[in-house]
Order: C-alpha cells, then sequence, then structure tokens
C-alpha cells in the first residue's frame, strides 16, 4: 500500500499554506530566542546601529543602507532592540519568497515549495538570522534581482524596473551588487532571448534606476575612495588557499541540504517500492541554465575576488550567494521527483529548523554553569548603558553625548545608553568621522574598555589618542546568567566636558 505522508498531502494539495508556514514558523523561532533570551544583541549588531545612528552616506563599513534600516527598525520599535530582530526575520521571509516565486515560474508550485524547504538546510539562512547588517539584507535584495531579471529576460517589461530598484538598493547594501550586475549582463548578453530583450529600452531603464538610487552613495565613494583603499599581505599562493578556504566554507553551509537529499532519494533503497511522486511540466533549457548559472557562479567570483583582495568574507555575505541552492538542486532532481523515507526526511527537516534555536537558547542557560564559557549575548547591556550614563550625568550635570570604546563593547554600551551617545570607535576620526577631537573636548565622553590583563589599562591605540587619559577603578558587572564565569570587569575612564 502507498504510503503519503500529511505533508506531502499538503505540499500536492496547498503547497502555498505549506510555503508560508515554514517560512514563518522559521521566522517566528529566530524572532523569539533573540528576544527572549539575548541580554545584549548578538554579532556586529550594536556596531550596525551605532554607524546607523550617525545617517552617514557612507563609511569604512561598506554602503549605508543597511545601518540606515536597523537604525529605523530601533526607532520604529520604540527604541527597542526587538524591531532589529524583526528587520533580519522579515529580510529570510522576503528571500525565501522571491526564490519560491522564481521557482514557480520554473518548476511549478510544488517544486518550487520543495526548493524553499531545502533552504533551511543550508545554515546561513537560519544560524546567524537575527544578526542583521548587510550580510542580511543583500539576501532578500540578490534573490529579487535574480526574479525581477528572469520575468525580465521571460517577456515581463515592468520587471526590468523592478531589478533596477533591487540592484540600486543592493548597492546601497553591499558592493557586491557589482558583481551581480556584471553577471546579469554577461548571461543577458549570452542567450538569444536576453539578446532579444536588449532591443527595447527597459533593459537600459533597469541600469539607469539602479545608479540614480545608489547615485549619493557613489558621489561620496569618489570622494573617499582613496582613504578606503588598502592592501592586504600575502602573495598568489596566500590567495588560492584564502579562496579554497572561503569556497569549503560556502560548501559546509550545506551540510543539512544534504542530508534532506540523501534521505529522501533513492540511495540505498529498492527502487521498485511504489513511492509518492511530485510531477511537473518539462524545464525550459534557459531557464536550467539561468539557475545553474547563477546558484555557482555568485559564490566562485565573490569569493575569487574577496580571496586577492584578502578580505576574510566574500562581499556580500555567505547568504547572497547561495540563495539558488535549493532550486539548482530541485531543477537537477528532474520532472519526476520520488520521495522516499517521508518520516525520516520530515523529522530530519523539523529538526533542522527547530534545532539551532532551541541549541541556541540551551547555549545560553547552560554553557555558563557547565563549561564556563562566556556568550556575548549573555552581557548585561542595560546595566553597562545604565552605569555609564548616570556616572558621566552625576559628575558632570550634563547628558552623555559620546561614548568612546570598540565596536563591540562600546557599542553595547552606547546603544544600551538611555541618552544613546554617538560611538567613537577606538578613539580614531578616521574610522568615525563623525565625532572630532574637538567634540570629544567640548562634549566630554565615556571611554570603555575590555579588560584583557591584570593591569587594568586602555589599549595602546586609546592611551597614545589620549596620553592624559586616567582610568578609574573598573566596574563590575553581574552577567544576566552568571553560573561560574567570573563577573565580568570593565576598564572606564571620563573625559570631562571643556566647560568645566
Amino acid at each position: 500500500m502507498l504510503y503519503v505522508s500529511p505533508i506531502l498531502e499538503a505540499l500536492r494539495g496547498r503547497p502555498r499554506m505549506v510555503f508560508w508556514a515554514a517560512a514563518l514558523a522559521q521566522a517566528l523561532l529566530w524572532f523569539l530566542v533573540p528576544s527572549l533570551f539575548y541580554a545584549s544583541p548578538p554579532g556586529d549588531v550594536p556596531l550596525v546601529l551605532a554607524v546607523g545612528h550617525e545617517w552617514q552616506l557612507g563609511s569604512v563599513f561598506g554602503p549605508p543602507l543597511a545601518y540606515w534600516f536597523a537604525e529605523l527598525g530601533l526607532r520604529l520599535a520604540g527604541g527597542s532592540i526587538v524591531g532589529v530582530y524583526l528587520l533580519a526575520q522579515a529580510c529570510v521571509v522576503v528571500t525565501f519568497w522571491a526564490v519560491f516565486a522564481l521557482g514557480r515560474d520554473i518548476v511549478g508550485v510544488s517544486h518550487a515549495v520543495l526548493a524553499v524547504l531545502l533552504m533551511v538546510g543550508i545554515s546561513v539562512f537560519a544560524v546567524p538570522s537575527p544578526d542583521f547588517g548587510p550580510a542580511i539584507l543583500a539576501m532578500p535584495l540578490t534573490a529579487l534581482a535574480l526574479l525581477f531579471c528572469w520575468r525580465g529576460i521571460a517577456g515581463s517589461r515592468h520587471a526590468w524596473l523592478g531589478l533596477g530598484v533591487a540592484l540600486g538598493l543592493l548597492a546601497l547594501t553591499t558592493y557586491f551588487a557589482a558583481i551581480l550586475l556584471v553577471l546579469l549582463a554577461l548571461f543577458t548578453v549570452g542567450t538569444d532571448r536576453g539578446r532579444s530583450r536588449l532591443r527595447t529600452i527597459y533593459p537600459y531603464l533597469s541600469v539607469v534606476i539602479a545608479i540614480l538610487l545608489a547615485s549619493g552613495h557613489l558621489m561620496w565613494l569618489g570622494e573617499h575612495r582613496a582613504a578606503l583603499s588598502g592592501g592586504g599581505g600575502g602573495g598568489l599562493a596566500a590567495s588560492a588557499t584564502e579562496w579554497l578556504r572561503q569556497l569549503l566554507g560556502l560548501i559546509i553551509d550545506h551540510a543539512g541540504l544534504l542530508v534532506l537529499v540523501l534521505l529522501g532519494g533513492a540511495f540505498a533503497v529498492d527502487r521498485s517500492v511504489a513511492v509518492p511522486e511530485l510531477v511537473r511540466e518539462k524545464v525550459d533549457p534557459v531557464a536550467k541554465l539561468y539557475v545553474y548559472f547563477f546558484a555557482l557562479a555568485p559564490a566562485v567570483m565573490a569569493t575569487l575576488i574577496a580571496a586577492i583582495g584578502h578580505q576574510p568574507e566574500p562581499a556580500g555575505g555567505a547568504g547572497a550567494l547561495v540563495v539558488l541552492s535549493g532550486l539548482a538542486v530541485i531543477v537537477i532532481a528532474g520532472d519526476v521527483i520520488r520521495l522516499y523515507r517521508q518520516s525520516a526526511v520530515g523529522w530530519t527537516w523539523v529538526a533542522l529548523l527547530v534545532g539551532p534555536p532551541v541549541l541556541a537558547v540551551l547555549a545560553i542557560l547552560a554553557l555558563p554553569w557547565t563549561f564556563g564559557t562566556a556568550l556575548k549575548v549573555n552581557e548585561p547591556a542595560a546595566a553597562m548603558g545604565r552605569f555609564f550614563t548616570e556616572s558621566f550625568n552625576r559628575r558632570t550635570g550634563k547628558p552623555l553625548a559620546i561614548v568612546i570604546g570598540d565596536g563591540r563593547l562600546g557599542a553595547v554600551v552606547a546603544l544600551a545608553s538611555p541618552q544613546r551617545p554617538t560611538l567613537m570607535i577606538d578613539g580614531a576620526s578616521e574610522i568615525a568621522p563623525w565625532v572630532t577631537a574637538d567634540d570629544v573636548r567640548r562634549k566630554g565622553a565615556i571611554v570603555v574598555w575590555p579588560i584583557t590583563d591584570a593591569s587594568g589599562l586602555p589599549p595602546a591605540q586609546i592611551r597614545a589618542r589620549f596620553p592624559d587619559l586616567v582610568a578609574e577603578v573598573p566596574h563590575t558587572f553581574e552577567r544576566a546568567i552568571q553560573g561560574r564565569l567570573d563577573p565580568l570587569r570593565i576598564g572606564w575612564a571620563m573625559i570631562r566636558p571643556a566647560s568645566e
């Protein structure tokens, strides 16, 4: 007797419901975990918000759009960090929708849903998703650009306009936009169907729209190009090694997807056994080429350019490079997909969906007690922001306007302060040009640093920039979950306003 699981029945009968249930379930899990269990924002979120707070057209950290969006999300949520977490999950859902829409055009609705379900097995779409920044925002914009370009090649005039908007916003997010634009142009010129669209004005309008949207940052980039340029050490062998390392990292990110494919495929099973099938119409050869090309070429080019430029991560982040991996697997699978081991595949998929957020919660609760591991998200951000703000207010009678520190601790204090001061990163105006030495003299500042040795002295770069700085007695904070950890000790100093 042929057994068909309820999930497969839903996939056949109501595929759109399956898609939205899966996408929203993942978004809800990764919204709840940081909102309920993180005492401090993860990763680079504090730095992203510190940069976004200044509303610059550009900085040494790249184009400004992700930083602006983070600041806007924070303000719309009334100053709560949950607005940034919600924004991050909205990016993931839009990415899934764009891949689903592209897959629906190419392989049909049911197979498109399978492609999105496989994306849960790609770690870059799940584990770091609360860590909002340019890499997270680049995912939906890349997926939308690929969707609009395909529809434009397929004959939709309006899609070219959507492509221009997506590329323009992507250029305001990451320099990966230049790589994607070149690859889109190569595919369009390299196919008969694409060249036929070039006889109309719409592809050219999309480029004009993209340039207009990014024009402010492009002008800023032209003025600051010399200051942003920097060389890296190493030769050809070092670049080749770095390229292979980054490619290997992308392959490892697909481990969960590979497990799902092996479980659901015909590996080590009796192929004569009757199993459910999902059948589609034959796929357009040009569409196949499109999926294969953009599943591979962006990853190869972005990692190669990053390796040559001695950058540790590819431009755009890993998520933007693998948005079509699931769809590529479905296209390769053929017009008839036979589903073996339905129960095992279903439970494995649920484990890949629920496992990472559950493990994140267990790590927060257990690691301080078991291994004495200090997690960044366990830092008492609210207590730190309140203490340093009140210390400055009490001693000077003025609001705290500037915090000087590194991109993590200094940014956390600036974000958690009720008065939301500006962050001067490492005390360097080259990195944070929105603060000058004169601003520090006039307004005063709080300087913070993590204590890494018994002396408790400020880092060398802080001492070099502020030679007269007098360190205060380090302050001790209790973590949200202290466990077996030593109390968190923070070094600090105060620069009084010039009027005093």
